[in-house]
C-alpha cells in the first residue's frame, strides 16, 4: 500500500519538526509538505492534496478555523485532523462544523496521533477522549443552552449582546433593544472580542453564526 501523504500546518518550527520526525518514523506516512499560516495550509491543501492536513487553529493570517473551512470546500477529498492547544467548547464545535474530521489537543501521545492520523485518513471522525466526552454531553442534553455551552466564558449579558450583533445590528440598535448606553454596549463588544480572540465585528459575527447565533427576530 502507498504511505499516507500527510501536510503539517502549524506556525512553530520546532513543533513541525517534532510531529515530521514522528510520522517519519513510520512505513506507512509521507509528510509531503509544511505550512506556517492559514493560507499557506490551504495552498498546500489544494496543490499536494494530502490524505491528512494536520492542523493548528491559531495561526497567522486567516484562523484554523477558516482554513479548515477553504480546505473542505476547495478540496474535499483531503480531510482535516486539528491538532491545537484549544480545547475550549467553542473552538472544538466550531472546528467540527467548519469540517474537521478529527480534534487532538497538544499533549496527545505519539501513538494516539498516529492512531488518529490513520482513522481519519481513512474516512472515521476521531477525538480526544475528554473532547469526545463533551461532544456527546452536548448532543445528548437536550435541556441545556446550546449557545451557553459554545460560549462558555462569556456572561449573559456578553452572550446576549453577541446574539444581536449576529443578527446584524449595530450598537446604537443594541442598546435601545437592551436599555443600555451606547459606551456600556462598547465595552461589551470589546470584551466579547477579546475573550473571542478575534480581531473586530466581523470575525464575532462569523464565530456568533458558527454557533447557530444571528437568527433575525421580529422588531
Amino acid at each position: 500500500m502507498n504511505p499516507l501523504r500527510v501536510a503539517i500546518a502549524d506556525d512553530h518550527p520546532v513543533f513541525r519538526h517534532g510531529l515530521r520526525a514522528l510520522l517519519g518514523s513510520v512505513p506507512d506516512v509521507d509528510v509531503v509538505a509544511e505550512a506556517a499560516t492559514g493560507e499557506q495550509a490551504v495552498e498546500v491543501a489544494v496543490d499536494q492534496s494530502p490524505d491528512v492536513v494536520l492542523l493548528d487553529l491559531h495561526l497567522p493570517g486567516i484562523s484554523g478555523i477558516e482554513a479548515c473551512r477553504r480546505i473542505r470546500e476547495a478540496a474535499p477529498q483531503v480531510r482535516v485532523l486539528v491538532l491545537t492547544m484549544f480545547d475550549d467548547d467553542s473552538s472544538v464545535f466550531a472546528a467540527v462544523r467548519a469540517g474537521a474530521m478529527g480534534y487532538l489537543v497538544k499533549g496527545a501521545d505519539q501513538d494516539e496521533i498516529l492512531r488518529a492520523v490513520r482513522a481519519v485518513a481513512s474516512g472515521e471522525a476521531i477525538f480526544g477522549p475528554a473532547i469526545a466526552h463533551r461532544i456527546m454531553e452536548y448532543f445528548s442534553t437536550r435541556s441545556l443552552d446550546a449557545h451557553r455551552l459554545a460560549f462558555p466564558h462569556l456572561t449573559d449579558r456578553e452572550r446576549e449582546v453577541l446574539g444581536l450583533l449576529a443578527e446584524g445590528l449595530d450598537n446604537q440598535t443594541i442598546a435601545g433593544r437592551l436599555g443600555l448606553s451606547g459606551k456600556t454596549v462598547r465595552n461589551h463588544c470589546s470584551n466579547i472580542f477579546a475573550k473571542l480572540q478575534v480581531a473586530d465585528r466581523s470575525q464575532a459575527i462569523v464565530r456568533a453564526r458558527e454557533a447557530g447565533l444571528g437568527e433575525r427576530r421580529p422588531d
